[in-house]
């Protein structure tokens, strides 16, 4: 046994996990490799080659490296859980007019989950993942705070784990820059792997047309395709649009109607089928409110805070105070901010650190 103790390391063939298990393997823990099998693409109907994590090449490329540290290397199939959750909320999401952020909901309900319940099954006291983000203990709390590489943080999409489930989390890429660890893969004589593309599509949308797989998943996509108005702010009829699943709050690209300005969308009605446009003005606000909140640094908001508040995960944030009680906030930004997206993360920064984050409203 390990003085270091036993690890799950969630592998999902690319370099950044690949390296987490290396790293973890030299400083004397006890790997175990699992790839999970979240979705299965040739059954949403598209006309893309699988690709990354759930890819058969991706799930060799993990198995490969485990082979030759010597490690054990699992599959697990999580298809149903993840099909049953994320799917199903994705595309209620996008019918109920908001713009989802699945990675965001699959980090919190799916992947921690699954991953502990094994990781238990195979006696694990702990679990790593090749987020670039670290992670400390301070005042009884696990404090998520942001990544040594600023360009490749991804605390933003880790709000919503627990407090339990983080005490047993290793991030050991997260004091690394990214160049960093295409030196370690090619040292370690993986150069295939340092210059295997990093896959940015979500892994249930390889060809990244998410219009398409709403219309092959949504019967009644057909019914709305043609028939919705475009309206401008102050209820000017404008057009007709494709569908009001198939736009997002501030998107100007796409929309195939010219008023002479550049518009955006800067509302979605579902229940009439109408998109709203106006100018990039029109898109600016000062406030919003944000439900299913989780706290990461705290364990509660107390009267009002002043947090960086990011709306996106590529966002540089804006300051803003923060207030409310429960699992619902209410942020008031310093200034304007451009097209605050309901269905989106809204993400609370106190310096470095994760205060937590929830859905904005």
């Amino acid at each position: 046994m390990s003085k270091k103790g036993k690890i799950l390391v969630a592998m999902s063939g690319g370099i950044d996990s690949s390296v987490a298990a290396m790293m973890l393997h030299e400083e004397g823990y006890e790997v175990i490799g699992m790839t999970m099998k979240t979705w299965e693409y040739a059954s949403s109907g598209g006309n893309k080659k699988e690709t990354g994590c759930c890819s058969l090449d991706s799930i060799n490329d993990a198995r490969n490296l485990a082979v030759k540290y010597g490690f054990p290397h699992y599959i697990v199939d999580i298809r149903q859980e993840f099909g049953d959750y994320i799917i199903e909320d994705f595309i209620g999401e996008y019918m109920a007019g908001r713009t989802p952020n699945p990675c965001v909901l699959c980090n919190t309900h799916i992947k921690w989950e699954a991953l502990l319940k094994r990781a238990d099954q195979l006696g694990c006291e702990f679990l790593a993942t090749g987020h670039y983000a670290q992670l400390r203990e301070e005042n009884n709390r696990q404090v998520v705070s942001t990544g040594t590489d600023k360009n490749k943080d991804q605390s933003y999409v880790l709000w919503g784990v627990s407090q339990k489930n983080l005490a047993r989390t290793r991030f050991p890429l997260g004091g690394f820059k990214k160049d960093d660890i295409r030196q370690m893969a090619i040292d370690a004589g993986f150069s295939a792997l340092a210059k295997k593309p990093e896959s940015y599509e979500i892994c249930f949308i390889p060809d990244d047309d998410y219009r398409g797989f709403l219309k092959r998943k949504v019967p009644e996509m057909d019914e709305l395709v043609g028939q919705g108005d475009f309206l401008g702010v102050d209820g000017t009829y404008l057009g007709k649009h494709k569908g009001y699943p198939f736009y997002t709050v501030g998107q100007r690209k796409g929309l195939e109607i010219a008023v002479g300005i550049p518009q955006y969308v800067t509302e979605i009605r579902p229940d009439t089928n109408v998109v709203v446009l106006g100018d990039e003005e029109d898109l600016q606000q000062q406030e919003m409110m944000v439900r299913d909140c989780n706290f990461i640094k705290y364990d509660k908001i107390r009267g009002q805070m002043e947090a960086l508040t990011k709306i996106r995960s590529h966002d540089p944030g804006a300051m803003s105070t923060i207030s409310g009680k429960g699992k619902r906030v209410k942020v008031v930004f310093t200034r304007k901010v451009k097209a605050i997206a309901p269905g989106q993360s809204a993400v609370f920064y106190e310096g470095n650190d994760l205060i937590g984050g929830g859905i904005i409203e």
